[in-house]
């Protein structure tokens, strides 16, 4: 089966849970533990942070964990091997999260060639606009991997068409506009399911939803108007904070306590 198929199977006929972790933070082995925790805790797809210098859309806690892995010295190619490992004990579908920068240095084609053959489904790529999105599109598609493209609440209809051109499995909606991290106000969820459902239906394929999500009722009020959910900055620094000991138990029961949300 195709990553975009798998993608598409995963957030088909329920509400989908995809937490997200940096790779490398604070080091591959962790990483490594955690996929494997999110993977028990019933995390649907799992959304796998490639470190950038510059991260322009991400909030203090997801900067400081690029920052935190890019201490170390690996390579793409070694995230790379992380998700085949991933892959090779059955877990979710991976989607690999990053900035176009690190794509294009290490190739369009060559990404695609080497995440298919490691079982990556998808790449999300936060700073590629979809009018300049088609190289990338074309070396995933030649693959059989999805491209996640975004929308926001300032999306308008010619923008939610010309992403519907190059959707392949889902879009994801950024919840409000800036970065990530801020949490959800409880008297805002509702505003942001509706809106976000109504831009699924625009759009008329699967809208995950992210930025700011932290807590089931977040994911369940959410949950109801679109295909997933994301969960970032709550999860990374819930790992960061907990012992090395602790780590990988507290992530899968956070992602457990989402999932029962």
């Amino acid at each position: 089966m195709s990553g975009q198929a798998r993608l598409r199977a995963a957030v088909a006929g329920r509400r989908a849970l995809i937490p997200y972790v940096t790779a490398g933070d604070p080091d591959l082995a962790t990483t490594d533990a955690l996929l494997a925790a999110l993977t028990r805790g019933g995390a649907d797809v799992i959304e796998l942070g490639i470190p950038f210098t510059d991260p322009m859309a991400d909030g203090p806690i997801l900067q400081a964990a690029a920052q935190r892995a890019l201490k170390n010295p690996f390579s793409l190619d070694a995230i790379l091997e992380l998700a085949a490992t991933h892959h090779a004990r059955g877990g979710p579908p991976i989607v690999l999260f990053g900035y176009v920068n690190p794509f294009f240095r290490y190739g369009f084609e060559r990404l695609a060639e080497r995440a298919a053959a490691c079982g990556v489904a998808g790449v999300l790529c936060v700073d590629l606009p979809p009018e300049e999105a088609e190289p990338l599109v074309t070396a995933l598609d030649a693959y059989g991997l999805a491209l996640i493209p975004l929308l926001t609440p300032t999306s308008t209809p010619d923008r939610i068409a010309r992403v519907r051109e190059v959707t392949r499995a889902f879009a994801y909606y950024v919840s409000v506009t800036g970065v990530t991290g801020r949490a959800l106000e409880d008297s805002e969820l509702e505003s942001i399911a509706t809106a976000a459902g109504e831009v699924q239906t625009a759009l008329g394929a699967p809208l995950v939803i992210g930025f700011g999500v932290r807590t089931p009722k977040d994911v369940a009020v959410l949950g109801r108007h679109v295909a997933g959910v994301v969960v970032g900055s709550a999860l990374v620094e819930l790992a960061h904070r907990a012992s090395p000991e602790s780590r990988a138990a507290e992530a899968e029961a956070y992602v457990r306590s989402l999932r029962a949300g």
